[in-house]
């Protein structure tokens, strides 16, 4: 039970030190904005580094209180960070490489080759799953008939 502890602790950790880290890069980002080739995208580049730090900033704070196996912890746990990050690197790419992949509002004048276009709406595509995978364990692992693990 004691190890359990020490590694839902470091779990906890991880998490803030991610979150936090995550909303240094956002910042970053927003110093650097200007030189993407799609700046509107750059823009949400820098929120999407800022805002998806915060969540894992929060989810870090509430790790405690999420009930679920080892097994399904650690899924919930990696599909968040893959998702978060992701969402970030994938919105980068986007503004570095100017598409208008699945971003209709930041991507006006904007249009890259095909194959561009198909890397970011894949990426896009397989972020936006594992961040509704994450919350979704998350929420399973916050609900009121959940069993402590």
């Amino acid at each position: 039970m004691q190890l359990e502890a020490k590694l839902m602790a470091d779990d906890k950790r991880s998490l803030l030190w991610h979150g936090t880290a995550l909303f240094l890069i956002g910042l970053l980002t927003g110093l650097a904005e200007q030189h993407f080739t799609n700046v509107r995208m750059g823009l949400a580049a820098h929120l999407e580094g800022v805002m998806n730090g915060t969540f894992v900033l929060a989810v870090g704070a509430i790790w405690n209180e999420v009930w679920l196996s080892p097994r399904t912890k650690a899924v919930a746990y990696w599909t968040l960070l893959v998702g978060t990050y992701g969402n970030w690197i994938v919105t980068t790419l986007a503004a570095v490489l100017g598409t208008a992949a699945l971003s209709p509002i930041t991507a006006v004048g904007h249009e890259a080759e095909p194959w561009k276009e198909a890397v970011i709406t894949a990426g896009f595509a397989f972020i936006g799953l594992a961040i509704i995978a994450a919350v979704v364990l998350l929420m399973f692992g916050l609900r009121s008939t959940a069993k402590p693990q």
